[in-house]
């Protein structure tokens, strides 16, 4: 007996895989385990950027005309 892989079968295994990796990913990234990790992930897009020192007076301008 041959087993007939018909386009609706490809699909439903499609449809499977997709679902399971998207339960797994979904757990992985609420797990409570990594809010650390994802804590300091968030602010890595301001890594790069100069830390203002605290011990100087901050001067700011008036933009008033």
């Amino acid at each position: 007996m041959a087993l007939e892989m018909s386009a609706g079968l490809i699909r439903g295994l499609g449809t499977v895989v997709v679902f399971v990796a998207f339960v797994g990913l979904t757990l992985w990234v609420f797990n409570r385990k990594r809010t650390p990790e994802f804590a300091e992930a968030r602010l890595l897009p301001f890594a790069d950027e100069p830390q203002p020192d605290p011990t100087q007076a901050s001067e700011t301008r008036s933009t008033r005309p």
